[in-house]
């Protein structure tokens, strides 16, 4: 499985923690399997041109927190049995995002059905092969 990490050198999120964050959705939404391997620390530094200390902190902590391991030899991996038991769901792990995204719909005084509509929208385009009717449970 090819790894993809959308990382934003600008962004006030570290980019330690884009990188958690990413690869702990990707494992919570199934797009990471058991025994993944993960791009070695050199391969996903040179590909988004950061420091390769960045991405070892990265993985350091999601191998301390049981969601990759090490392997002699061949390097990181999804763990293949999760350490933690309190594993989140990925509906968990999206509610953060969108309760900043409604305090700042509210503070900007968009309404519920246009703030919904707009996600929607954000929905299909992040997604362009699911086309789906924003109102489908499955959207």
């Amino acid at each position: 499985m090819q790894m993809h990490f959308d990382i934003v050198p600008g962004s006030p999120v570290p980019i330690y923690r884009q990188i958690v964050e990413q690869l702990r959705r990707q494992v919570a939404g199934g797009q990471c399997q058991p025994g993944d391997e993960l791009p070695s620390v050199r391969a996903l530094a040179l590909q988004h041109a950061i420091n390769p200390m960045t991405v070892s902190k990265a993985y350091s902590l999601l191998e301390a927190e049981g969601l990759l391991e090490r392997r002699r030899g061949v390097g990181m991996a999804v763990a293949a049995t999760r350490h933690r038991t309190d594993a989140p769901t990925p509906t968990q792990l999206l509610r953060p995002t969108l309760r900043e995204a409604a305090q700042q719909a509210r503070e900007l005084g968009l309404d519920a059905s246009t703030a919904l509509s707009l996600f929607a929208q954000c929905l299909q385009d992040a997604m362009p092969d699911e086309r789906q009717d924003p109102g489908s449970p499955s959207a």
